[in-house]
């Protein structure tokens, strides 16, 4: 114990300062990761939004459904989408992972240090993500209402440019954001799942293991623990945004009444009711734990190879700079 206390306070005295070639670098491999997975992952996004909007797929489950899919559009359908999903995640991930790096340490530093921050890391974990996903979604709601468009109507357009000229000159930048608030409440509760449930899988994994045990993990066992961390914390961010993912695919689509969108959230939560909420959510399941793992295993292989520092870590007994 004694040897364990005396390396704690060394570990946690500094903060690392990192320079916007670092943050660049952070934005490049948040974009590439994200990008990357979402747009592997069109095919399963597009059987699920129909199970989400789509009477016809109400009963099925991601396999039925993709059936479904070639049978009446063809193979090329599932590919639906495949430009906005590609574009918007690109913009959305480089901001989303290179502002919670950012807004991680800010964090720290207005607590005083890692050390004090350890108490308080779960308030930072949730505080960091919240607004990094606030900003990432500005970029992202044109897009991904766009998406949504492409997807329910394979008539509305031939594709991203096409689909975002008539959505944009239809309706304008109201039409474009019509689904804000409702990404936001999808998209921070998934973000919190994705950042915070890894954070803390990491925090336990290292808590059973001595220092030095840590400090010649081989290759395998951190894939295996990052793998891992990525998967629950998939199921988690699911989980958590599932009924704001599928109001949000309804608003797109123009369902709902007039008024407010909270009016108008309200009006379809009630008539979906809890398992109209969560129709979908097997398949979103296995694409989140699938998009978030993938993003984290890409993001540290990319950040490495474009030589960026490593993260801010503030685990309980374990904070260092990984």
């Amino acid at each position: 114990m004694a040897s364990k206390t005396t390396k704690a306070p060394q570990a946690t005295t500094a903060i690392p300062q990192f320079t916007p070639k670092d943050y660049s670098s952070f934005l490049l491999a948040g974009a590439l990761c994200c990008t990357i997975t979402h747009g592997a992952m069109t095919p399963i996004d597009v059987v699920k939004t129909r199970i989400q909007i789509d009477p016809a797929y109400k009963k099925l489950n991601i396999l039925t459904g993709t059936r479904h899919v070639i049978a009446t559009e063809g193979p090329k359908a599932l590919l639906t989408g495949f430009g906005p999903t590609a574009v918007g995640y690109l913009a959305q991930g480089g901001a989303k992972f290179a502002g919670y790096e950012y807004w991680k340490k800010k964090g720290v530093e207005s607590v005083g240090g890692p050390e004090a921050a350890v108490k308080y890391r779960t308030a930072i974990y949730l505080g960091s993500a919240s607004i990094a996903e606030f900003f990432a979604d500005i970029l992202l709601t044109p897009l991904e209402a766009t998406r949504i468009r492409l997807v329910s109507d394979r008539t509305y357009a031939t594709g991203l440019v096409t689909g975002f000229t008539r959505l944009a000159r239809e309706g304008g930048v109201r039409e474009l954001y019509a689904g804000f608030v409702p990404i936001l409440c999808k998209q921070i509760p998934y973000a919190i799942g994705q950042f915070t449930v890894n954070e803390f899988c990491h925090e336990i994994a290292f808590r059973s293991m001595s220092e030095e045990t840590r400090r010649t993990l081989s290759s395998t066992s951190k894939f295996t623990i990052q793998l891992g961390s990525g998967i629950i914390a998939g199921f988690a961010a699911a989980i958590l945004s599932q009924p704001a993912d599928t109001l949000l695919s309804q608003i797109n689509k123009g369902h709902g009444p007039k008024g407010s969108m909270s009016h108008r959230l309200a009006v379809l939560a009630r008539e979906a009711g809890v398992r109209g909420l969560f129709a979908g959510l097997g398949p979103r399941m296995i694409m989140t734990a699938g998009l978030v793992s993938g993003q984290f295993l890409l993001y540290g292989a990319i950040k490495e190879a474009l030589g960026a520092p490593p993260g801010l870590e503030i685990h309980k007994e374990t904070s260092a700079v990984i």
